[in-house]
């Protein structure tokens, strides 16, 4: 089993990894099987299925699906372009992706959101076609977006269960796909989680590509990060939710140095840094999937309090906070989910709250039983989250969830830290619980604002 680093962590755009990266990226490999066909197609149709029907238009799924279909890419995007692009698509009802000429695309007739049917293979599924000049499809593909914006066929995704029941792994030489594993080749190897996912990464990219690669990592959550550090004013989506990260981090940096600052406020510091780049996520800014985007503020807000808080942390040992994080998210997503609309939002809080205390326990210097100690401590403690944003939005509960998240990861380390690595539950069992309770789950809880506080909270 591999995922690479960039895969759990990947440069995208709010404010849903799986709800808006993934219809995205889903509408440009649509447009790529569409230039291989012989034929010429006239026209474009979009059908939105699951969650991404339920909660699409707070997720903005409709509007990426354009844009996928205009020939956008998430880690690419420029946002004036875009709108630009839709302007002119609600005018002209046209589409015309490179290569492929114009083809008529209707938003009002031609993109349906399908509440009633299902797709088999996923919650988040649609069903992208091309037509003819008399408008009947002579093309089609199902799409399914699982998560942390990672897009499979329904072929892929057939194909992906017969591999996950094969004894088949790639060319790596640590190619743990349990943390029973994992701990066990580190035990072997005398080498940490970081060197062991540093060398699996060696096989298919250079050192300095690696290097380079977890540099601009860092760069954009930072940056991201200093935005919503920056921003005022009321985000999109009409629940009337204000941004708060900069009014409190002015109140802190005046409260800073201040003999009565009680030693709780730590926490308030963590939390700011996690809403700021969640308020950017929702007004869809640029972020990094961390494993996805509704979690995206857990990881950097945990990497931001041990280099500004932390005495003796240096941006030298980064690497291995990311490296030590993307092999505890790669485990969470071949075992079980990164997704809200398959597992609720402990497949997306709670993991992200999983890899950020793995990296950092790792930083700190934690021994490897330490690392998977800290993740499955973090992990546990959010088992049965459900995922029920108000309106659909990526706002509440969301923003504040990654602040108490980012605590959690931070809490749980350090708790790993004061032992010898030994305990009971070990990280894999958390992992399957939260796979089974995921399971287990209504769906009204996962993704769809059909319960819990989409429905208790007045949002209109």
């Amino acid at each position: 089993m591999f995922l690479s680093v960039f895969d759990l962590f990947k440069l995208g755009v709010g404010p849903s990894s799986s709800h808006t990266m993934g219809p995205m990226v889903a509408g440009a490999r649509f447009l790529a099987a569409l230039r291989e066909q012989p034929f010429r197609a006239q026209g474009l149709k979009a059908s939105l299925h699951g969650s991404l029907a339920f909660t699409g238009k707070g997720h903005a799924t409709d509007r990426a699906t354009i844009l996928g279909l205009a020939g956008f890419l998430p880690e690419t995007i420029d946002t004036g372009v875009a709108e630009a692009a839709l302007a002119a698509n609600r005018e002209s009802l046209i589409l015309a992706p490179e290569g492929l000429g114009e083809l008529r695309f209707d938003p009002d007739r031609d993109l349906r959101f399908d509440f009633e049917n299902a797709l088999p293979g996923h919650a988040n599924g649609m069903t992208l076609s091309a037509t003819d000049a008399q408008g009947d499809v002579i093309f089609h593909r199902v799409y399914y977006s699982v998560g942390g914006g990672f897009v499979l066929t329904e072929e892929e995704l057939a194909r992906k269960g017969e591999e996950d029941r094969s004894d088949a792994a790639p060319k790596v030489p640590y190619p743990f796909a349990s943390a029973a594993e994992m701990l066990a080749m580190a035990e072997k190897s005398g080498k940490s989680i970081a060197q062991m996912k540093r060398a699996n990464e060696l096989i298919f990219r250079s050192d300095a590509e690696l290097r380079d690669g977890l540099a601009r990592i860092w760069q954009v959550m930072r940056d991201c990060m200093e935005r919503g550090l920056a921003a005022e004013g009321i985000l999109p989506g009409g629940l009337s939710v204000r941004r708060r990260a900069r009014a409190i981090h002015e109140k802190l940096l005046a409260e800073r140095g201040m003999n009565l600052t009680a030693p709780h406020v730590i926490n308030d510091w963590m939390s700011t840094y996690a809403m700021a780049v969640n308020e950017e996520n929702a007004a869809g800014g640029q972020v990094v999937t961390a494993p996805t985007n509704g979690a995206a503020g857990v990881v950097p807000a945990v990497i931001r309090y041990w280099l500004d808080h932390v005495p003796g942390a240096s941006e030298r040992d980064l690497p291995d906070f990311l490296l030590t994080a993307a092999a505890v998210g790669g485990l969470v997503k071949h075992n079980a989910s990164i997704s809200g609309a398959e597992c609720g939002c402990q497949a997306e809080v709670g993991s992200a709250s999983a890899m950020a205390a793995a990296g950092l326990a790792a930083v700190l210097g934690g021994t490897p039983r330490q690392v998977e100690n800290a993740a499955e401590i973090a992990l546990e403690h959010h088992l049965g989250m459900t995922c029920d944003p108000v309106k659909g939005l990526v706002q509440v509960p969301c923003i504040e969830r990654n602040g108490l998240g980012a605590i959690k990861a931070v809490s749980a380390a350090s708790l790993a830290m004061r032992g010898d690595g030994s305990h009971l539950v070990p990280l894999d069992s958390a992992i399957e619980t939260m796979r089974q309770t995921g399971q287990d789950m209504s769906e009204k809880y996962k993704e769809t604002s059909l319960g819990g506080l989409a429905v208790n909270v007045p949002n209109c």
